[in-house]
This record gives structure tokens, sequence and C-alpha cells, in this order.
């Protein structure tokens, strides 16, 4: 936890691991696809062993940047989770929205 605190990027990284594990896992479940092709080829193992996969490595190069003192590595990795956070949400809504249209439509 200490390091949390004196990193706040480190902070924002693991609520947005946490934030892309959630939405990619509800996401698939409204049956939207993996547009990782890396992730997808994990997905034979199973939805959550692939995710923690990748969740590993993405710890891993982040704590390689901050032993490297390239805190700015976190922040673009920040940025690009961001992104693919927002990126999985408007996919669970347009999923969501084709499922309602369809529900109301029978």
């Amino acid at each position: 936890m200490w390091l949390l605190r004196q990193r706040p990027s480190l902070s924002v990284f693991v609520f947005l691991q946490t934030l892309d594990i959630l939405t990619t896992i509800i996401g698939l479940r409204l049956g939207a696809g993996e547009a990782s092709a890396f992730i997808a080829q994990l997905m034979h193992l199973g939805v959550v062993p692939a995710l923690m996969i990748s969740k590993i490595i993405a710890v891993g190069l982040v704590l390689t940047a901050l032993w490297r003192n390239r805190p700015r590595i976190v922040v673009v990795a920040n940025l690009w989770f961001a992104a693919v956070v927002t990126w999985n949400l408007v996919l669970i809504l347009s999923q969501a929205w084709r499922h309602s249209v369809a529900y109301a439509g029978q």
C-alpha cells in the first residue's frame, strides 16, 4: 500500500486494470468480442486466466518502468488503459442497446 500512496499514477493504474477486467468480462458476456489479438489467443485458456496473464504482463511492464525510473511510462499506460476501458464501456452500452431493442421487438 505504501507504494500506491507514493505514486498516484500507480494507484490509477491498479484501478484501471480492475475496470478493464470487469468491463471485459461484462462485454464478453453480452456478446462483444475481444479486440486484442494477443488476449484473443489466450482465450482458449478461459476468460479469467487470459485476463490474469495479460494483467501480470502489464504489471510486470509497469514495475520494470518504475524500477528503471521511467514514471512517464506509467502515465502513458494509464492513458492507454483509460481508452481501453472507455471502449469497453461503449461496447457494453451498444450490446445492451441491441439486447433491449431485440427484446422490445418480440
